[in-house]
């Protein structure tokens, strides 16, 4: 019977990517544990988030290969912080996503002889887009071969070979305010201006090429009686190709460019979060290698949701997802991990890291 005692430890510990006490406390267990396999550590210290740690194991001539996970979880303190078990599951806040799949790391790294070439990033702030470490992330990952993230696996642990990339963008309208009543012509209508820009933008998406534009949020006004002076539109973009991405920048730029209300004036700020991580003919050749040396026929999934893996893949590092265990309800109080699943990754890791240290 797998004892999951110190991945309660980590879930138990409140790691919300605002809460820096709590991440770095789970980045300081994880540490101990990185430096007793004999990594050296790099910590990249933030004042209000958690630091960015870097494991770095001996090297020698031959490929380089990237463990990439984050320290941080979604739920504030007194909100969902405990771990429990069943039969078949594990419960809490991080047990697929991702405290669950460091672990896996960990537990397969145990298991070698010797460790050399492959190194572990952990950052702190992927839950909320990771804004301050993606550059960290792209800049490291053009040091290496090969890069596997250990973010969920699929229900059927598949792996992932494609995320679509995600932008977000701030539009503002400026309009000129006038009393509704007295002075309608006067005015210039901040909030006409950006109906006219929401149904343009929802025309950019084209669900047959997967491609999603979609204003979740509006702002503005002053009051029913008064033509609105302002207003602004939040817009997130989903893509799934380079060239999806490039029609999208291009025509959401026209769309803010375009007057529709005379007087009107918009200016755009915000863009791409991750670029899009695309199936690729070296990642497959990749795959029939890991499936090689794990004697295991791997499985694949796309995915419409986001990760870090989009940076590594971007920065030209040949990238796959999924090698965590499989779980669900991850974002939400229900959030599981299957423990056969949570087994199987490990060995499933094991016998990858172990071939890829002899070869």
């Amino acid at each position: 019977m797998y004892d999951f005692s110190e991945l309660a430890e980590l879930i138990n510990i409140n790691s919300y990517t605002k809460n820096k006490d709590g991440v770095d406390k789970n980045g300081q267990i994880m540490r101990e544990k990185f430096e007793k396999l004999g990594f050296k550590t790099t910590v990249y210290k933030r004042e209000n988030i958690g630091n960015h740690l870097l494991f770095q194991s001996p090297k020698k001539d031959g490929k380089k290969m990237l463990l990439l996970g984050h320290l941080d979880t979604v739920f504030p303190l007194g909100s969902f912080e405990e771990f429990s078990e069943d039969e078949e599951w594990i419960y809490g806040p991080g047990v697929c996503d991702m405290k669950g799949g460091n672990m896996v790391m960990v537990e397969a790294l145990r298991r070698q002889k010797e460790i050399f070439n492959i190194d572990v990033l952990l950052v702190s702030d992927e839950e909320t887009g990771s804004e301050d470490s993606k550059n960290l992330t792209y800049n490291l990952a053009k040091n290496y071969d090969y890069c596997l993230v250990f973010e969920a696996a699929g229900k059927n642990d598949e792996i992932v070979t494609a995320r679509k990339g995600i932008a977000t963008f701030y539009i503002d309208i400026i309009g000129k305010a006038a009393h509704a009543g007295n002075c309608y012509t006067q005015g210039a209508d901040a909030n006409q201006e950006a109906a006219h820009k929401i149904l343009a933008l929802s025309h950019l998406t084209d669900l047959n090429n997967h491609t999603t534009v979609n204003v979740g949020k509006i702002e503005g006004g002053i009051g029913a009686n008064t033509i609105s002076p302002y207003a602004k539109l939040i817009c997130e973009a989903r893509f799934v190709s380079a060239k999806e991405r490039d029609r999208v920048f291009d025509e959401i730029n026209e769309i803010v460019n375009t007057s529709f209300i005379k007087d009107t004036n918009s200016t755009l700020s915000g863009g791409l979060q991750r670029d899009v991580m695309e199936e690729t003919s070296e990642q497959l050749n990749f795959i029939k290698k890991l499936e090689k040396w794990s004697g295991k026929k791997l499985l694949t999934e796309k995915r419409g949701g986001g990760s870090d893996a989009n940076i590594a893949a971007s920065a030209g590092c040949i990238t796959l997802d999924g090698f965590g265990p499989y779980g669900d309800g991850d974002h939400t109080i229900h959030e599981r991990a299957s423990k056969k699943s949570y087994i199987d990754r490990i060995e499933l890791v094991s016998k990858i890291f172990s071939e890829f240290i002899k070869n």
